[in-house]
């Protein structure tokens, strides 16, 4: 179990600080993309939730602390079958289903999709896709 939290103030936090974090939210219960304020000599200083894993996630002693001053982006698509392979290129993402490939700009977007009979293996190279089904293959430029 990890949290990773952005501060929300201008300030150099010591080294340690993560300890001094996890007592003060110890049994709270954090979710990604919150804010959480947290009182130190009595004032608020308040965290952005970057990642709580599992979210929601119930802090205890055992929970891992991160302060992280980047910003951190998740995307979970959910595309309704079981998904054989994931290939990252430079354009995107390419998803292998049964029969069927799936080309995802970044942002999950759909770009390509089309079914192959006998689909056998999909391989990416120069920003190109590369599908080979029965005894053909086909290319892909995005």
């Amino acid at each position: 179990m990890k949290v990773v939290l952005r501060p929300l103030f201008n300030v150099e936090l010591p080294a340690g600080f993560e300890e001094i974090l996890r007592s003060k939210l110890m049994r709270r219960e954090l979710r990604t993309g919150e804010t959480v304020e947290v009182d130190l000599l009595g004032k608020p200083l308040q965290f952005k939730v970057l990642l709580a894993e599992p979210s929601p996630l119930r802090v205890d002693s055992s929970t891992r602390i991160e302060i992280s001053t980047g910003e951190i982006s998740e995307i979970t698509l959910d595309l309704g079958v079981d998904v054989q392979d994931a290939i990252p290129f430079e354009g995107g993402i390419v998803v292998v289903l049964r029969n069927e490939v799936r080309i995802l700009n970044w942002k999950g977007q759909k770009v390509y999709s089309r079914e192959f009979e006998n689909l056998k293996k999909v391989r990416v190279a120069e920003g190109k896709v590369v599908v080979v089904h029965g005894d053909r293959i086909t290319i892909v430029e995005p």
